[in-house]
């Protein structure tokens, strides 16, 4: 039986208003992009043992080991890599070994523009809907997922816990409900398995995979600097911009490896 694993992480948290109703979008720290991303790994234990690696080799080294995420006690890159929380130096090798490792990234960007958008057009017209985070989190699943389900007999979703947060049953039900709207569009069927699995990146290193590539992602959408994202674009099979002004079509714009890499500038000018 052929099993594929994606490991799935996102970025951004989709909160869109504050205390009384308050426009979060309106503060200067707010992220003006969601993204859910996952990494595919063609040899999980492989990817797991590099990263291993690394991260011995980096606190054996005293021009690493003395940096503060590095401590046992802090909980973070002595324990697995974070690209938030890790230090730039330790950031960039890590960087250095992921664009040598073999994996295949995909992800799909949401504008909370667009979604503040939707939001407050629903409200009008019922006063009893209240917009959830974790709407915006289901709506990326399916987007993600709608073309995956039925490629191999056995599908593993690894998806990146949070806190002490278990929406397992919410998922399944979700990615359900994407696989079974894809074969009804295209008249297939398919007995393919699809197990759910919760972890923190620790436990499933193809995670921390999954987490760099998104920080290289949101790094360009955010903060407008491609060189991150440029150094895994050849891992890229498909990143969806849903909400890209410049698309032809009103699904967003298709990026794979053999596009160039988001225009920052471009980006940035959105929001302009």
């Amino acid at each position: 039986m052929s099993t594929i694993t994606y490991h799935v992480d996102e970025a951004g948290d989709g909160v869109l208003f504050g205390p009384k109703g308050r426009d979060r979008l309106q503060d200067p720290d707010a992220n003006r992009f969601f993204m859910l991303g996952m990494a595919s790994c063609a040899d999980d234990a492989r990817v797991a043992a590099q990263l291993d690696g690394l991260r011995v080799t980096l606190l054996a080294h005293p021009l690493y080991a003395g940096i503060p995420s590095m401590q046992a006690a802090a909980r973070k890159t002595a324990r697995a890599f974070h690209a938030k929380d890790d230090h730039p130096e330790v950031r960039a090798r890590c960087f250095e070994l992921i664009a040598t490792l073999d994996f295949k990234f995909f992800a799909v960007i949401k504008d909370m523009r667009k979604v503040r958008d939707y939001v407050l057009s629903r409200n009008r017209m019922d006063s009893d809907y209240r917009y959830h985070p974790n709407e915006l989190y289901d709506l990326t699943v399916r987007m993600l997922f709608k073309q995956r389900l039925h490629q191999s007999s056995q599908s593993r979703v690894v998806f990146a816990r949070r806190g002490q947060s278990d929406r397992t049953a919410a998922l399944s039900a979700q990615l359900e409900k994407t696989r079974a709207r894809f074969l009804e569009e295209n008249r297939l069927t398919s007995t393919a398995v699809v197990e759910i699995i919760p972890a923190y990146p620790w436990d499933r290193p193809c995670l921390q995979i999954a987490d760099y590539c998104l920080w290289a992602l949101q790094r360009c959408y955010e903060k407008h600097e491609a060189r991150f994202l440029r150094a895994i674009w050849p891992k890229v099979s498909l990143v969806r911009d849903v909400d890209d002004p410049e698309a032809l079509r009103g699904f967003g714009t298709y990026l794979t490896r053999r596009d160039p890499v988001p225009d920052p500038l471009k980006i940035k000018n959105r929001w302009i």
